[in-house]
């Protein structure tokens, strides 16, 4: 497991959050809103350099995150993906 991971696992042990499989290391952390449960939120950045890590070009990695990943809802404990600035 990576430590970003546990961090919020240990920081929030009575809550099971959905994880996006193979982007432990582009997490920043968990977003929470008022009447919201709280998410785990990426790094959309981090989460593409992975990808070209997997040998995709910058256009193929930012196609297959548009349509694979932040096109994926799978309910109300679907991440966030945040492009930084």
């Amino acid at each position: 497991m990576n430590k970003n991971r546990d961090i919020i696992l240990d920081m929030y042990p009575d809550y099971e959050f959905m994880f996006a499989d193979g982007y432990d290391d582009a997490i920043l952390g968990v977003q929470e809103r008022y009447g919201s449960e709280p998410i785990i939120c990426y790094d959309k950045k981090k989460i593409i350099e992975i990808l070209q890590e997997d040998s995709m070009t910058y256009e193929e990695a930012e196609e297959f995150f548009e349509y694979n990943i932040i096109g994926s809802y799978v309910g109300d404990k679907t991440p966030a993906f945040i492009e930084t600035i």
